[in-house]
């Protein structure tokens, strides 16, 4: 625990986000540290914007906080993208990524950071001591999937198969991959193809929105799991999907959704504060968190 009281006043800018469970994860974490964290969430929808209204206002929202004395925000849908021509200056892996979730004021200057792709990272290898990345299988390819494409990419996977029920995003997203891992090799395969995609694969990555309370079901057949492979799940409401039981059950490795989610929160309270979040601690608050919401 720090000796000295210091504060921290950061936000997240975003639409549809007053129910995020980051401030609660967070301003709890500054506590263990001992610090006063105050983390505010600025839900562009509550504000009565939306559409170009909100994307023009998301920048002035970043720049106001500066002025008025924030460390630094997140920032999630739908400014991940826009936000990033109004920084001074973008990490390269956000610049990669073409988005930025974290943003940082240094010495009057805004700094963009991307904790997708480490957060996907940190969970991953937090469960799983030395995953096996040799031919890794990931169902889509949208959002959260490009981040993770990435990490995987990244963290040393030698072969990734992007499998989406949009061939023409995965073809295009795996094009985009292979120019910037040329030593890696990176392919899209249609939907139909996941089964036979899954016979040699050493992990899957789910990375749809199947599962979530709002969608419930399996994305895939739990036939098609083997004990040799890992599982890594992207949902985390519930943290127990239909995939993760049935991947347990099956004998495989298994990275639940709240890795993720806990991930990128170790490594935006790393970049805000300069201080090292214990993963085990913020992973039992979130839990903690995802059981209150639901009950």
């Amino acid at each position: 625990m720090s000796t000295l009281e210091e504060s921290y006043l950061v936000g997240l800018i975003g639409d549809g986000i007053t129910a995020s469970l980051s401030p609660p994860m967070h301003e709890q974490e500054g506590r263990e540290h001992g610090l006063l964290y105050l983390y505010r969430p600025v839900d562009t929808g509550a504000l009565g914007l939306q559409g170009q209204a909100a994307q023009d206002a998301a920048p002035r929202l970043l720049a106001a906080g500066r002025d008025l004395g924030f460390n630094a925000f997140n920032i999630t849908h739908p400014f991940k993208q826009t936000i990033m021509e109004h920084l001074d200056e973008v990490d390269p892996d956000a610049r990669n990524l073409g988005a930025v979730n974290t943003v940082v004021f240094r010495d009057g200057r805004s700094v963009g950071y991307n904790t997708d792709y480490s957060g996907y990272i940190t969970g991953l290898q937090g469960a799983i001591a030395e995953p096996d990345l040799g031919d890794v299988v990931q169902l889509g390819a949208g959002g959260a999937g490009s981040a993770i494409a990435y990490a995987l990419l990244r963290a040393g996977a030698r072969q990734l198969t992007l499998i989406d029920l949009d061939l023409d995003r995965s073809t295009a997203r795996a094009a985009a991959l292979q120019e910037q891992f040329p030593d890696q090799a990176v392919r899209a395969r249609p939907h139909a193809d996941l089964p036979a995609s899954l016979v040699t694969a050493t992990g899957l990555a789910h990375c749809t929105p199947v599962g979530m309370h709002s969608h419930p079901g399996m994305p895939i057949e739990s036939s098609w799991l083997r004990p040799e492979m890992w599982v890594s799940e992207v949902v985390y409401l519930p943290v127990e999907t239909e995939l993760v039981v049935a991947a347990r059950a099956a004998g495989c490795q298994v990275v639940d959704g709240g890795r993720m989610a806990v991930g990128q929160a170790l490594d935006a309270f790393g970049l805000m504060t300069g201080l090292r979040a214990d993963p085990e601690r913020v992973r039992r608050h979130f839990l903690e968190l995802v059981a209150r919401n639901q009950g």
